[in-house]
């Protein structure tokens, strides 16, 4: 396989693991070890850490990769572009949604219920949530962009899911977001996330 293939190959594994929130703030991704898991040289798997820089998902430190370390100030312009572009997303999938579409958002949506006080599976939950609603999404660069700032929302979760407040506002925003898309109602579907990314900002705001 040549050393293009696997750089595409280690970049979409390590990108998954992100979107999948496998990652937490703590970790640091080290080409090294990241080479021999994956039986590679470090090479490729530098390049890959590289391009995911690039778009946005990982900053280089001393120590190697990790997600961004965002300033409140860039955690606040994230929030405007994610009120721009996730409402709009919303609508396209409550028009163009599968049968697996939803069946992936209820199994999520159930990982997240079933969660109780586990923080870290709560987490695993609504983030499949949101791979599953984004995955439903069509338009492939719109699809992407809300992807490339994933180390914002991480950043925001990993803040705000300790609360069991702030859990508890998720799955009632999830429940009535997969209802609007169940029955394709976009104006709905749009409305409701856009209420959400409020009321994530707003519980982000009290604990910053």
């Amino acid at each position: 396989m040549s050393r293009t293939s696997h750089r595409s190959r280690i970049h979409e594994a390590l990108r998954l693991r992100l979107l999948r929130g496998e990652v937490g703030p703590d970790v640091r991704l080290v080409d090294h070890a990241i080479a021999a898991e994956m039986g590679v040289s470090r090479m490729p798997v530098r390049e890959a850490l590289m391009q995911l820089v690039s778009e946005g998902y990982l900053e280089g430190t001393s120590r190697g990769f990790a997600l961004p370390n965002l300033s409140p100030e860039r955690i606040a312009e994230v929030f405007v572009l994610r009120r721009l572009l996730e409402p709009h997303a919303v609508v396209c999938v409550a028009r163009d949604r599968t049968v697996n579409d939803l069946l992936a958002m209820r199994d999520a949506l159930a990982l997240a219920e079933s969660a109780k006080g586990d923080v870290a599976a709560f987490h695993r939950g609504a983030e499949a949530f949101r791979n599953a609603w984004l995955g439903a999404v069509r338009n492939n660069e719109l699809r992407n962009a809300i992807q490339r700032y994933s180390g914002q929302v991480q950043s925001v979760r990993f803040a705000t899911l300790p609360d069991p407040a702030a859990r508890k506002i998720i799955v009632d925003g999830l429940k009535a977001l997969l209802q609007a898309v169940e029955a394709q109602d976009g104006p709905h579907a749009h409305d409701l996330m856009l209420r959400f990314i409020y009321d994530a900002e707003t519980a982000y705001a009290q604990i910053a």
